[in-house]
């Protein structure tokens, strides 16, 4: 009987061995991670340029396909590229309105500091206010009149409307055979 407890026990062990390696090596990028924060944290550069942020935003387009986009001043690696930010965007078309709006999050910037700028098939947004900059340029399918951009700046939040361009269509032409 002892035998059989004894073997019992050592496949108890055996698995939670084999348990503790598997959370070990799970939390290894944790550790990982925790350290390259505490580096960046104590470096010079995260007075001059902080703070540190990347991440998706994920949409649904109107052909019904997930959009997945990157933004932030940071990529994976957790290293910074640039002192100029990529700041979260996101465009909303309104079918009913006919109305296409580009919303960004652009904090510590006054709106004069803000241009915008539209060439063709993609808004062109840049503010930059002592240490805040910005920069990004948003791709759009639809065709937009240039001429009725509104922009509104508030709280870090910048919007900027424009109407809808109908598509133009073909009208075709008949040819006579000779």
């Amino acid at each position: 009987m002892s035998y059989i407890l004894h073997l019992i026990s050592d496949y108890d062990m055996m698995e939670w061995d084999e348990f503790d390696n598997l959370f070990q090596r799970m939390m290894r990028p944790f550790k990982e991670l925790d350290d390259v924060w505490n580096e960046m944290r104590s470096s010079a550069n995260m007075q001059t340029f902080g703070p540190y942020y990347y991440g998706y935003s994920v949409t649904v387009g109107p052909d019904g396909k997930p959009l997945v986009k990157e933004y932030g001043n940071v990529r994976p690696s957790l290293l910074p590229t640039a002192e100029t930010r990529e700041p979260f965007a996101d465009v909303i078309i309104d079918d009913k309105e006919k109305i296409l709006k580009v919303v960004a999050e652009m904090p510590g910037v006054e709106k004069s500091d803000i241009k915008i700028e539209v060439v063709g098939r993609a808004i062109l947004l840049d503010a930059e206010h002592g240490e805040r900059k910005y920069h990004t340029k948003i791709p759009i399918k639809q065709r937009v009149d240039e001429n009725s951009a509104k922009a509104t700046y508030a709280n870090g939040i910048l919007e900027v409307k424009f109407n809808l361009k109908e598509e133009d269509r073909p009208q075709g032409k008949k040819v006579e055979v000779e």
